[in-house]
């Protein structure tokens, strides 16, 4: 997985509060009057280690994990999929922009499975960067189900798109979830072997949950800002404004990197490609910025130009999807192409390259299904004579 991200000060202008190693030592305490909510029992030692599980091993995984360990603040146990061999023996070989060059570095756990939460393994914290694929079983509430405590554990959804959220509120109403917005530039460019050139910052912030106090979540928030950030390494914020900053990047998301996975032309060879910035990106963005205005979010008037130029032309970045599709793998469209859809026409919004981008996804994405035998169609007729 590789995201390419900008300078939050220029192009996110961002309205928040990065918390400074010297409070970390403060133990989070929930408000009294938020009942049936038993979150960070643990944390009441201010030298205690929040317990993570973290889910999914990639190259994003393996920078935020190291994040998380390289500050003492966590014991991350990470679940790794494809790379669990290279990984479980061999550890992390990484060659990182922002903590240098590392050999053979392991978490505290690595596991090739969800831990059972019945079985002892209870976490503080589960933190998801694995592509959010919804239209592709299991979903991502089933998936982490095994290792949730209700009332207790705090999920993390650093994970693209919008809306992400609610199947996470409906499965566990009394868990706290919060956003994580990613802008980092890392890859893994064989099993175990992570290569960060871009500098991690994480915008963390509390999603909405109706059940739950908003200063309950918002100090969970907080608290994470706090753990993550503790070695020093990376920029982890406070964000005040999730919905804001998750309309923002669809801007690049839903238009650049789905046009680039369908035309099978990175970000520097769309933007040359005669007309193709002109007639499809730039209406495809300017579809999200309308929509992200319906539903309460003004953006910035530069957005457009913002996120076109984002990635130095002659960088040829291939965005996450079309590396996806490149390598057949299932690609997030429902979450960054129609979820948006749907919001910007249900408040009246025209949005017709975005249409058509979405149902050109979907096609893509049937393919690799019948590819994977997740879809069965009749056999091919004899017609010759």
């Amino acid at each position: 997985m590789r995201t390419i991200g900008v300078d939050p000060g220029k192009r996110w202008n961002i309205q928040s509060a990065t918390l400074k190693p010297q409070a970390h030592n403060l133990p989070f305490i929930p408000p009294a009057n938020d009942k049936g909510h038993e979150l960070f029992d643990i944390m009441a030692d201010v030298k205690s280690k929040a317990s993570v599980l973290l889910v999914g091993g990639g190259s994003v995984g393996a920078i935020a994990a190291l994040n998380l360990e390289t500050g003492k603040q966590a014991a991350v146990t990470i679940v790794c999929r494809s790379n669990f061999n290279a990984v479980s023996q061999n550890g992390y070989n990484i060659k990182s922009c922002d903590h240098g060059k590392i050999n053979n570095w392991k978490p505290t756990k690595v596991l090739n499975a969800i831990p059972k939460a019945s079985e002892g393994s209870t976490f503080d914290y589960i933190v998801c960067v694995t592509k959010n694929v919804p239209d592709v079983p299991p979903s991502l509430s089933d998936l982490i189900r095994p290792a949730v405590v209700p009332g207790k554990t705090v999920i993390v959804l650093i994970q693209n798109g919008l809306n992400i959220e609610k199947p996470l509120i409906a499965a566990y109403p009394q868990n706290i979830v919060l956003s994580g917005v990613s802008l980092i530039g890392a890859n893994e460019p064989s099993p175990g072997h992570i290569d960060q050139d871009f500098p991690d910052t994480l915008f963390i912030g509390a999603f909405a949950n109706p059940n739950l106090s908003p200063q309950t979540q918002k100090a969970a928030a907080e608290d994470f800002v706090s753990r993550y950030s503790a070695g020093g390494k990376t920029q982890c914020s406070l964000d005040t404004r999730v919905d804001w900053t998750r309309w923002r990047k669809l801007v690049y998301n839903s238009c650049l990197n789905s046009i680039c996975a369908i035309t099978d032309l990175d970000t520097g060879r769309i933007r040359l490609a005669d007309d193709a910035v002109a007639h499809l990106v730039r209406p495809a963005m300017l579809e999200i910025v309308a929509a992200a205005k319906a539903a309460g979010h003004e953006l910035p008037a530069t957005v457009v130009d913002d996120m076109i130029e984002m990635d130095p032309l002659d960088m040829y970045l291939p965005p996450s999807m079309l590396s996806d599709t490149r390598k057949g793998n299932f690609i997030e469209y429902e979450n960054i192409l129609g979820e948006p859809l749907r919001e910007g026409e249900k408040l009246g919004v025209p949005m017709p390259t975005l249409r058509v981008l979405y149902y050109l996804c979907q096609a893509i994405q049937w393919k690799n299904k019948e590819l994977r035998g997740l879809v069965s169609i009749p056999p091919k007729g004899n017609y010759v004579t």
